[in-house]
């Protein structure tokens, strides 16, 4: 018997039984008074930022103007431009340039300042990992207290991919201190309506 046939017949005589997931009484999971308000407190301690939105007009307009200064930027979100076409066949040396997207989130999580996004809102996956500044927008009628309760409102086999982004790229894993942009956006906004 070979060696790693040996390690496969020991992980399979010691696996351990099954135990069946708890079943979690939401009735029991935090709360907060003021969805949009926890929500707006935690994205900004984590690096984000957050703005009310009270027509579409403010970021077309910001968008005209990207567009005529030459940047690259992309809009994923009909209501405020034109959405850029042939997205999914970009690659990534293609969209290394990207300076800013705008994305529609599904919904918001208040207890961590987490946003869904579903393939078909992105367009293209790399778009909000690739991108230099990242502005999304979320209805605040769409915003969930928990993780428990963003888990119970999307669909997670709708689509062969969706993520939840939470502020902009961070990492601290070099010598304790913090790095924004490390590996993604370096910086996030979202704009509540």
């Amino acid at each position: 018997m070979s060696a790693r046939e040996k390690i496969l017949n020991a992980i399979a005589t010691n696996k351990p039984s099954l135990v069946d997931l708890p079943v979690m009484n939401l009735e029991e999971v935090i709360q907060y008074n003021d969805l949009v308000s926890q929500f707006k407190l935690v994205l900004q301690s984590i690096g984000g930022q957050v703005k009310e939105l009270d027509d579409f007009k403010t970021l077309q307009d910001e968008i005209t103007t990207l567009r005529n200064t030459g940047i690259f930027i992309i809009n994923t979100i009909p209501e405020i431009g034109a959405i850029d076409s042939n997205l999914s066949s970009l690659s990534a040396d293609q969209l290394a340039a990207l300076e800013k997207a705008y994305i529609m989130g599904t919904l918001a999580v208040a207890e961590n300042g987490a946003i869904w996004l579903y393939e078909q809102q992105m367009i293209n996956r790399l778009i909000p990992f690739i991108c230099q500044h990242l502005v999304m927008l979320v209805k605040k009628e769409n915003i969930v207290a928990t993780m428990h309760q963003a888990y119970e409102r999307i669909d997670i086999s709708k689509e062969g991919f969706g993520a939840f982004i939470a502020g902009p790229s961070k990492t601290a894993d070099i010598e304790q201190s913090l790095v924004i942009g490390a590996h993604g956006a370096r910086s996030l906004v979202v704009y509540l309506f």
